[in-house]
Formats: C-alpha cells, structure tokens, sequence
C-alpha cells in the first residue's frame, strides 16, 4: 500500500481545514485512507527547527510523496532530492529555492502558488499617485517561510 506523508508546520488543530481538504482531494483521486493508502502526519507544532528530523522521518518510513505547507516543503527538501514533494505557498517557491522556474519546477517539488505576495504587490502598483509612502516593519521571530530561509 502507497504511504503518503503530511509535515504540518504547526498543530492538527490548526491545519484541520487543510487536512479535510487534502482527504477530500486524495479521495477524489481514487484512494481511501486505510484502504488502499496510508496517510503518515507529522506535526511540528510551531517548532519549525523540528521539521527537518520530521521530514527525515518520512523519508526514513520511505513515503511516495511528502506533502505540506511552505516551512515543511523548504524542510523536507533539505532532506531528499528523490521522493516528490507536493507544496502550497503564497510565497514565491522560486525565490525561496523550492523550485528552479514556475513553468519548470524541476527537481522533486513542485505545489500551488497562491501568487498573493505577487498580486499585493501588483496592487500597489496599480495605486494612483502621490501615495503616501509607509514603512511598515515586523519585530519578533521569523513567522513566515521567507524568514526561515533567511535564518
């Protein structure tokens, strides 16, 4: 039977809707938990430095594919160039290094862009002039992909 890992960066709890979405779509697909595939989930519980020995776990059980959000995908990535790595971000995959181009991901991962940070900054160019200018800064503990792989 094909095992299919999940590396949630945070709780079930709060992946709870993604999670519903993802056996939606993996029973959509054909394939039934339990049945004919095994669905293996680790969490890191917001303990992004955990992801790297979470991933290693699934590819030590030698999983089909690994999927998860953003912090995971960079995770497991440093951790395989073999199995698949399935990802959705609102990042930019190619700037963080996940894939080589968004036609050609090449490599072993490839996801969904959902091209917000590209489309917020499309808005502000579509904003009439003058604009005020802002300086808008974030203090505290990298909270997002960009800033774990800056870290």
């Amino acid at each position: 039977m094909p095992v299919i890992g999940f590396l949630g960066s945070e709780s079930p709890l709060s992946f709870a809707h993604r999670i519903a979405a993802f056996r939606h779509g993996v029973a959509e697909a054909g394939y039934a938990e339990g049945q004919n595939v095994a669905i293996e989930y680790r969490w890191g519980e917001g303990h992004y430095d955990r992801l790297p020995v979470l991933a290693a776990d699934l590819v030590r059980r030698q999983v089909a594919v690994i999927a998860g959000d953003t912090v995971s995908a960079l995770a497991a990535k440093r951790v395989t160039s073999t199995i698949p790595i399935v990802f959705i971000t609102a990042e930019d995959p190619v700037r963080l290094g996940l894939v080589a181009s968004i036609n050609r991901p090449g490599g072993n991962a490839t996801g969904m862009n959902l091209l917000t940070s590209m489309l917020v900054a499309k808005q502000f160019e579509l904003l009439p002039e003058p604009v005020v200018s802002v300086d808008v800064r974030f203090r505290g503990p990298p909270r997002t992909a960009r800033d774990l792989a800056r870290a």
